[in-house]
């Protein structure tokens, strides 16, 4: 799509310059065959201009590359009436052009939306002030294996964690019948106020799908959007916050060990290689079992108390697992680089979805 967008503000730019060159003689312009003013020649070039340099925006990346376009298109549409004998056919460019400009600008309010979401996260300071740093003395009072997790994972004598950014990509499916979904995702987790901010890109038959999770104040939303425009899922509800609670908790294993030390984590069982933990947030309590290695690697997470659709297309509470591996240096510290996530149905495991770091 990027090349087919690129080719086409590159083409319809060039093409306008025929205007300039038949509005003041330059070559022997015939697609042309009425007069062109002086006046509507440096139209035509100033269009073509916009055309060119929205082209430029766009492969840099910037948000304006569409305002930009949107003004080329309605020049060139003027120009088009003025002379509709000969140029009649570059209002279907433009018709293409301007479908396009719609749609980018619903994908940069759609993902706009996230990103107020984290600067006005970012601007609380309890969120971003100094933690201060990770010591024995923190963790002197946890089972011996969830200590050795967090030694493993190289926390110990670093900054302690109230905030953290991942990106991640992998795929995801429906259920069995359907295919797999490639995407990209960028998430902001923030411990003290218990904040996920999720955002997804992702491709179904071609197409793109966006999706944006929140969970914030102990409430989760789930908006999942076909060109970021029209909505195919959307999700929330008391089911829903104690999903992504359940989630949020996986996040704090998986992705910052450090948090572990919250005062919302109690540990209720443990042995040699698993452990059994509570985390309650907003007067919503959930569990989960941690499973670790002896070299300290957290190598699966467990919790029965997540939602999922069932083949009946009803939600029901059902035992929710995410696999871990590859275990390497992410950022300076030792955290699994690849997870599954997998719901476990009366007589079947269904794995709907593979992250990697």
């Amino acid at each position: 799509m990027k090349y087919v967008i690129t080719i086409l503000l590159l083409l319809h730019g060039a093409i306008h310059l025929l205007g300039t060159a038949k509005a003041f003689n330059i070559g022997n312009i015939t697609p042309l065959s009425k007069e062109v003013s002086k006046p509507s020649g440096v139209l035509w070039l100033v269009t073509a201009i916009l055309f060119i340099v929205s082209m430029v925006l766009y492969l840099m990346k910037k948000e304006t590359w569409w305002l930009v376009c949107g003004v080329a298109v309605l020049l060139s549409q003027v120009l088009i009436f003025m002379y509709w004998t000969d140029a009649k056919y570059g209002t279907i460019a433009n018709v293409v052009l301007l479908f396009i400009i719609v749609l980018s600008y619903a994908d940069q309010q759609f993902y706009g939306r996230f990103r107020q979401d984290v600067r006005s996260y970012f601007n609380q300071p309890d969120e971003t002030t100094d933690p201060g740093m990770l010591t024995e003395e923190d963790i002197v009072h946890m089972p011996e294996a969830v200590q050795r997790f967090i030694r493993h994972s190289g926390a110990l004598n670093k900054p302690k964690v109230n905030s953290f950014r991942v990106e991640m990509s992998g795929r995801i499916r429906k259920d069995e019948d359907s295919e797999w979904m490639p995407f990209t995702t960028v998430q902001y987790n923030f411990l003290r106020s218990a904040t996920r901010l999720f955002y997804m890109s992702a491709t179904m038959k071609s197409l793109p799908v966006k999706g944006y999770h929140k969970f914030a104040d102990g409430h989760a939303f789930m908006d999942i959007r076909l060109l970021s425009l029209f909505k195919v899922q959307y999700q929330d509800g008391n089911k829903m916050d104690i999903s992504e609670t359940v989630t949020f908790f996986n996040d704090m294993c998986c992705m910052a060990p450090a948090t572990l030390i919250d005062s919302r984590v109690k540990w209720l069982e443990a042995d040699s290689n698993k452990v059994k933990a509570a985390f309650t947030n907003n007067n919503i309590t959930i569990t989960a079992w941690l499973y670790i290695d002896k070299s300290g690697a957290l190598v699966n997470f467990v919790s029965e108390d997540r939602y999922a659709i069932t083949d009946n297309n009803t939600i029901e509470r059902l035992p929710w697992s995410t696999p871990l591996k590859d275990h390497r240096d992410l950022g300076g510290y030792t955290l699994p680089g690849y997870a599954d996530l997998i719901n476990s149905y009366p007589g079947k495991d269904f794995c709907y979805g593979n992250f990697y770091a």
